[in-house]
């Protein structure tokens, strides 16, 4: 089950579960769209992955109880902003190769 963290992990905007704004890697790193477009190139600070973006959990319950009420999102914030010039660097050979390729 999703996590729904609830904000960009480097500028600490808010990303509440309904933000279509989101992105996500393969390990719930969350960032919003702006950061892992123009800070990150869609390199991961964490693991190296690429980004996608973040589903909606339903809010209503529409079929068998899931739904945000049955299963809400993290309240747990997670504010580890990233050196862009070290990220950079970081960056620099993975963000050519394709995320499925990584």
């Amino acid at each position: 089950m999703l996590e729904l963290r609830p904000n960009c992990e480097h500028c600490n905007k808010s990303l509440p579960p309904e933000s279509m704004e989101a992105m996500i890697c393969t390990f719930e790193c969350t960032f919003c769209r702006d950061c892992v477009e123009q800070v990150l190139l869609n390199v991961c600070p964490n693991c190296g992955g690429g980004f996608v973006p973040r589903p909606v959990r339903p809010q209503i319950n529409w079929k068998d109880g899931n739904s945000l009420s049955q299963y809400p999102a993290s309240t747990k914030v997670v504010h580890k902003p990233v050196d862009p010039i070290k990220h950079r660097a970081f960056a620099k050979a993975i963000k050519k190769i394709a995320p499925e390729r990584r």
